[in-house]
């Protein structure tokens, strides 16, 4: 998380530093900062708060200079403050960090007793005072940036602005992400694509350890063992068209709405409707070996791989081990070797997914990544790239994202029961018209958005909010309960309905409202009965189902929202619309800011 934004030329740089740093707040928006090569000194302006701040401290001290850095922050190390936004600075130099320097403290305490000062808590301040010191004692910069990158141990991406050098900038990456883009008289530093996007679509993907020196001319790539090496110049393809919001109110309704067309574009990729047959973006990948399946992710994607377990089980019957990213490397996992381990991430920068990923790599796994980032570092390290085609996902509160993890897992899925010998040639067909019928299934799920605006204040008002569901419907009772609890601030709780009666119930009351996913089909009489239980003690039930399921089971619910009839399949991407558009509503119901949930950031490259 954090953004950083670059700029070496010959115009002056402040305000397309700012425009860049909006496609770039996603990834946080605690503080943000901006520092020119100006006049012989280096200039700063940082505000806390959004970036409306440090717009406003623009507009009213301008800030020249023909090269400079900038950068949106969430905190880490340090409140958010004026004080420790970045750019962090001394007399000769300016930083922009994203990432943790997990040595900063006894690097902090060697500076202080060599008499240096520091003006903020954040690690990125030593790395400033590092810098700077190599550079007074007559070291030029790249020779003083070469000396200091092995003494930073943890994650991160920097780039380096040098006072004496105003035609120069430095950039670094170890475990976050950082791209350069060249230009026409110009040069690039970004977290990624989309904050270059009005500037330069012709980028370069820095590797794990790379630095690079860059000027006006071009740029000057190193590795980790500091021989000059070359980096593809990729076209990145992302416009200002693919992140503008349109006619919508917030990017995450434009996002869900989105989904019919994305889920559409990504099982393009994954289907032959011709043939009638699934397939993988490598065909000829052989699955037929692999006898155990590790899932690691993090957030939503975590519940999108347990979606894909239900389905790994049922369809290939292969087993499958889920594993929260954070923890679990911590657990010392046995792993065969032979074994796929799957790891699922919107950006592919996720610093523990990409760690487990790394771990799984030593125990001799096979490596596949769904990824919606296909230059990423996860997708860079996989053995099997599995695509979504989701496109830039600028809400920190991930939907389109989500849907088209579940499109490729189910493809996914199949293929790998195919290879196993699972999958009859007529039960291939049916996925595949079933999966072809989930684009226009999550249109139809999309007409129910004015009656669940209706109903948004059932939730809106609640202090607690439980949701229930079984099989496939479980995972998204937890990613119901998490978009509510992201962008609305109430707290939710997801639960396998046959758990309610073993603790939970303990809770209801008639204040507060049970959403129930119940789908019509072999669990529905099961659900129906735990949502009875809830009734019974004067909980408010909302019911998700289709029409069969509402009339059913609907009449003494406080509201029912009605779902197209679909196979169990595809019903995983199709109820995904419900929870999040009812999150969306409860939230701007609230009056919260839904694009930017306070405490939160899109790609969290910090562990």
């Amino acid at each position: 998380m954090c953004g950083i934004v670059g700029i070496v030329g010959a115009e002056d740089v402040a305000d397309r530093l700012l425009d860049g740093l909006k496609r770039l707040e996603y990834r946080g928006y605690d503080s943000a900062g901006i520092a020119t090569d100006h006049d012989g000194g280096i200039e700063r302006r940082r505000a806390s708060g959004k970036l409306v701040n440090l717009a406003r401290e623009l507009a009213a001290h301008p800030l020249p200079g023909t090269t400079g850095i900038a950068h949106t922050r969430w905190a880490t190390h340090g409140g958010p403050t004026t004080n420790n936004a970045h750019p962090h600075a001394t007399e000769e130099v300016a930083v922009v960090h994203n990432g943790i320097i997990e040595n900063f403290k006894p690097l902090r305490d060697e500076l202080i007793a060599r008499g240096r000062v520091f003006t903020s808590e954040t690690d990125t301040e030593v790395v400033a005072h590092l810098i700077s010191e190599k550079v007074e004692a007559g070291i030029d910069p790249v020779g003083a940036v070469r000396e200091v990158l092995p003494r930073l141990h943890g994650a991160f991406a920097l780039a380096i602005l040098f006072r004496k050098h105003p035609e120069l900038l430095i950039g670094a990456r170890l475990g976050s992400p950082l791209v350069v883009g060249h230009g026409d008289g110009e040069t690039y530093l970004g977290s990624d694509a989309l904050a270059l996007a009005p500037l330069t679509q012709r980028i370069a993907y820095l590797d794990e350890g790379d630095w690079v020196v860059c000027t006006a001319d071009g740029a000057q790539v190193y590795d980790r063992d500091n021989h000059p090496v070359e980096r593809a110049i990729t076209i990145s393809g992302v416009t200002g068209e693919l992140i503008s919001k349109g006619n919508h109110r917030h990017y995450m309704l434009k996002e869900i709405y989105e989904q019919p067309i994305v889920v559409a574009q990504t099982l393009r990729s994954y289907l032959q409707r011709m043939e009638e047959r699934v397939t993988l973006p490598i065909p000829e990948f052989d699955l037929s070996s692999i006898k155990r399946v590790t899932i690691v992710a993090c957030g939503t994607s975590f519940y999108a791989g347990m979606v894909a377990k239900y389905w790994f089980e049922q369809f290939a019957r292969v087993p499958v081990d889920l594993d929260v990213a954070s923890e679990f490397r911590y657990r010392a996992p046995v792993m065969e070797p032979g074994g796929l381990a799957l790891f699922i991430s919107q950006s592919g920068e996720t610093a523990d997914t990409l760690a487990a990923l790394r771990h799984a790599r030593s125990e001799a796994q096979t490596i596949a990544v769904v990824v919606n980032v296909p230059t990423s570092s996860m997708a860079r390290e996989a053995d099997l790239l599995l695509p979504t085609h989701a496109g830039p996902e600028i809400g920190v509160a991930s939907t389109k994202a989500f849907t088209c993890q579940l499109a490729v897992l189910a493809a996914l899925a199949a293929n790998l029961a195919r290879a196993k010998g699972k999958l009859k040639p007529g039960e291939e067909r049916d996925i595949v018209r079933h999966l072809a019928e989930a684009p226009a299934a999550l249109n139809g799920a999309l007409a129910y958005d004015e009656a669940i605006q209706a109903m948004a204040g059932v939730v809106a008002g609640a202090r607690d909010v439980l949701y229930l569901g079984r099989g496939t419907d479980y995972p998204l009772a937890l990613e119901g309960a998490l978009k509510l609890k992201e962008i609305s601030y109430i707290h939710a709780e997801g639960y396998a309905a046959g758990e309610m009666k073993h603790g939970p119930i303990a809770l209801i009351d008639e204040n507060v409202p049970v959403i129930v996913i119940a789908p019509s089909g072999p669990l529905f009489d099961k659900t129906v009965s735990n949502m009875q239980e809830v009734q019974a003690r004067g909980g408010k039930v909302v019911l998700i189902s289709d029409y069969d399921g509402i009339q059913a089971a609907g009449e003494n619910c406080v509201a029912t929202i009605t779902m197209p009839k679909v196979h169990p399949l595809i019903a995983p991407l199709v109820y995904a619309v419900p929870v999040q558009l009812l999150a969306y509503h409860v939230a701007v119901a609230k009056g919260t800011d839904v694009d930017q949930p306070r405490n939160l950031a899109k790609s969290v490259t910090v562990e």
